[in-house]
């Protein structure tokens, strides 16, 4: 079944509310897994809280990087 499809870009301001909600998600996950690992919350908000630093850049880079890619995109009908 082939739905129409509508060619959108995505605004800078829009991949950051994305970054951002998605870290928020992604963190509560880190922490959980950490503190499953170390029985300790210090160590789980400490893995967690590094964790956050780095990935929020990395997957705002990452979600720009797909913004200019046309791979898996139809031209508006």
């Amino acid at each position: 079944m082939n739905l129409p499809f509508r060619a959108l870009s995505e605004s800078r301001r829009r991949s950051v509310a994305k970054a951002l909600t998605w870290r928020f998600v992604a963190t509560i996950d880190t922490f959980l897994i950490s503190y499953l690992v170390t029985r300790n919350f210090a160590w789980a908000g400490a893995i967690a809280g590094v964790e956050v630093a780095t990935k929020v850049f990395i997957y705002y880079l990452h979600e720009r990087a797909w913004a200019f890619a046309s791979w898996g995109r139809r031209a508006a009908s």
